[in-house]
């Protein structure tokens, strides 16, 4: 029985991170749907959600305001969420070409973004964090495929920068690289099913208030297709962001993603039927509500094995594996310490590490735990 348990999960932990993506491959290469692009220039506001971001909006202003777009069609917002230091004061120095909008209560990033999104002019909102460098071209990229009518979201591919050179930095962007794959194939078959909240532009004629306790970059795709539009993938669109150094600032970020994610996956759950939506709906479980029970598989999985010890030789193979997993996990932060860089520990550390936030989180959604206001983690880089 137990080698029948440890099959069993295993399996169902390979068909997630294996099995999905080769069928979305597969599919999106039989199915897929073109998307129609143009080289248009609506007019554009550029929402920036900031919390105290003083060491950040200097250089992010300066980013925003050297995009290659028509200066006259490109409004940039920040977005302050009642910040307490300079962060409004050092974007009111840029006279005449941004705009800062205070919200009149602490009630979070997506309530930020809403008020923000009332006060706009343009056409088409793109949403950005303080601490995101965009590409100078990554505006033009993104609003080309609002030229599709079918198009009521497009995302940016974010590219994370590891400078302090740690396993949780190498691991993270080993991690994204698998997670881009998969965008762009779920985007190319029907519709991204999220984006990342640092680069995403939505039809402002699509976009309404937000629920203030959901995470905006996950809720957006499903607003989306309730209105009956794609969310799409355009990897030319390009921003760049540095990864965490710390591994608990890593985690609580993963924990606070995961559980807003969880929250809105029940706020939506009509979305996660086949039989009405479809190939989103496949999406759903397949990539966010089966990735949150893989900690759950892991438990089952290692237990499973121990259980069948000796059993047989393949059994015991398959407990040393899983033993030298584990412990590759643990070797990255512990080598961290001591300076020394070994890239071929980063991957299962982080693996390990996202899913201890996936249990994580559902257990903080469970026990009733919301988490609506945001408190910036990442250390903030230096003004050069």
């Amino acid at each position: 029985m137990a080698e029948i348990i440890f099959v069993f999960s295993v399996a169902a932990i390979a068909g997630c991170y294996v099995g999905y993506p080769a069928a979305l491959a597969m599919l999106s290469r039989l199915l897929g749907q073109p998307i129609h692009k143009a080289e248009i220039t609506p007019r554009v506001s550029l929402i920036i959600a900031a919390y105290n971001e003083e060491k950040d909006i200097a250089r992010k202003l300066k980013n925003a305001l050297a995009l290659d777009y028509p200066a006259e069609k490109l409004e940039v917002i920040v977005a302050s969420d009642c910040s307490t230091d300079r962060t409004e004061e050092i974007a009111r120095g840029f006279r005449g070409r941004v705009a800062v909008h205070r919200s009149p209560h602490r009630l979070g990033k997506t309530a930020a973004q809403n008020r923000a999104a009332a006060i706009s002019s343009g056409e088409i909102l793109i949403f950005s964090d303080a601490t995101t460098e965009y590409d100078r071209a990554s505006v033009r990229k993104l609003v080309r495929s609002f030229a599709d009518p079918s198009v009521g979201c497009v995302a940016g591919r974010l590219i994370y920068r590891n400078p302090a050179k740690v396993s949780v930095g190498r691991g993270c962007i080993s991690y994204w690289s698998y997670e881009r794959f998969l965008k762009a194939r779920e985007s190319h078959l029907s519709s991204l099913i999220g984006v990342s909240g640092c680069m995403y532009a939505v039809r402002r004629s699509s976009y309404s208030g937000l629920a203030l306790d959901l995470s905006s970059d996950f809720v957006i795709a499903a607003e989306m297709k309730l209105l009956s539009l794609r969310t799409v993938y355009e990897p030319e669109a390009i921003c760049y962001e540095d990864t965490n150094r710390e591994p608990l600032d890593e985690f609580r970020m993963r924990v606070r993603v995961i559980e807003q994610t969880i929250t809105a996956l029940s706020h939506y759950r009509e979305l996660l039927d086949p039989r009405r939506h479809g190939l989103f709906a496949v999406q759903m479980l397949s990539h966010k509500v089966a990735r949150y029970l893989v900690p759950w598989l892991l438990i089952v999985a290692f237990s499973s094995n121990l259980a069948a010890m000796n059993s047989s030789a393949v059994m015991n193979m398959m407990l040393i594996i899983q033993a030298a997993f584990y412990g590759a996990a643990v070797c990255g932060p512990v080598l961290d310490r001591f300076g020394i860089s070994q890239r071929v520990f980063g991957m299962p550390y982080y693996f390990v590490l996202a899913n201890a936030a996936a249990a994580v989180g559902l257990i903080k959604f469970l026990a009733g735990r919301s988490h609506i206001v945001w408190e910036p983690i990442r250390e903030a880089r230096q003004e050069q």
